[in-house]
């Protein structure tokens, strides 16, 4: 890519989106395309056909996608499904009538069977069943990957296709109720802090309740943190054994614009009788008990209460590590390690 390429990057409101145009700003690109969901409706085909055919962009960042945890994954099944796939359908293939040089396709560590060999490689995709509760989203990224395929291989495009482990940053989901397992952690060991040190303004405001004693003990017991006259203890959900693998946004972004600009569908092709896998993971090949990412997170927030397993809770795949070997092998590794990675966010969001 110039620096004055075209350069469209589609849900850049989003956790990955929002970081890949900081990596480009701070790259000195200066054509950068973005457009709220209000300003166009990716679902909507006539829309994003308009769109592409008026703006015609150089390159594309497809990092646009319906996102959540579990309970929605599991609850509004359809929606995920149809929702991913018409906005993966209408970027692509407009991609491709617009003649666009290059395309990176986001996807995700789910599209892999829940009971894959540790570490994961490329080449399990489609060898075993998918986790029950986010089938629907994993099938929509998964077709993703071979619409990429398919157009680089009948129509000659450039589309590649990578799938990031699971992300945490600055820009993330703190929800309490539909967050991700790292923000949640650190939203809720601040919460713990607070309640140690009896500093209930804060909770208050953090909480977004009245400043009332009883009202805040309630609502901190609903997410499993209680006080009693010895100490403050929190429970997660779990026995806390599963171990995760985590990336920093940043070097997520990173590694999406090192893509772009060094890696062409062709670098990806090992058998030429059948191309198929040839979708990058993404990581850092590292991964983290549960138990140890919860006692990290507590000495960085500076948590010294209970740390606490509810082992009557579901624990998931008690093992989820992506094989990086191949991102490796092009060139790119992360940078950020995890306590760095950790502390930034939570210096960066201003719980210290």
């Amino acid at each position: 890519m110039e620096l004055t390429s075209k350069i469209y990057i589609a849900g850049h409101n989003g956790l990955v989106g929002s970081a890949i145009v900081d990596e480009l700003n701070q790259r000195g690109y200066i054509n950068l395309i973005t457009k709220t969901h209000s300003e166009l409706d990716l679902t909507n085909q006539a829309l994003v056909e308009n769109f592409f055919n008026q703006e015609k962009p150089e390159y594309v960042f497809l990092a646009a996608a319906k996102v959540g945890g579990i309970y929605a994954n599991n609850t509004y099944r359809a929606d995920f499904i149809y929702q991913n796939l018409q906005i993966q359908n209408n970027i692509i293939h407009s991609s491709y009538l617009n003649k666009v040089t290059k395309l990176l396709f986001l996807g995700s560590s789910c599209i892999y069977p829940k009971e894959s060999k540790q570490p994961i490689k490329e080449e399990y995709l489609l060898t075993n069943e998918l986790e029950y509760t986010n089938e629907p989203y994993a099938i929509a990224k998964i077709a993703g990957i071979k619409m990429c395929e398919s157009y680089n291989l009948q129509y000659g495009t450039n589309f590649i296709a990578a799938m990031p482990t699971n992300l945490y940053g600055n820009n993330d989901n703190f929800d309490l109720n539909n967050s991700h397992v790292v923000p949640a952690m650190i939203r809720k060991l601040y919460l713990a802090k607070l309640l140690t040190e009896n500093n209930y303004v804060a909770i208050a405001n953090n909480l977004n309740i009245k400043n009332d004693e009883n009202l805040i003990k309630e609502e901190l017991f609903k997410i499993g943190i209680d006080k009693d006259s010895v100490t403050t203890t929190i429970k997660l959900w779990g026995s806390g054994i599963p171990c995760r693998e985590f990336l920093h946004v940043s070097d997520m972004a990173n590694a999406c614009v090192f893509l772009m600009n060094k890696i062409n569908f062709s670098d990806l092709i090992q058998n030429k009788t059948e191309i198929r896998n040839t979708h990058i993971n993404i990581g850092t090949g590292e991964d983290i008990s549960i138990r140890d990412l919860a006692y990290l997170i507590a000495k960085l927030v500076g948590f010294t209460g209970r740390v606490e397993f509810d082992t009557t809770k579901p624990d998931g795949t008690m093992r989820k590590l992506q094989d990086v070997s191949k991102i490796h092998q092009l060139g790119w590794r992360h940078t950020i390690e995890l306590e760095q990675g950790l502390n930034d966010v939570i210096k960066t969001i201003k719980l210290l």
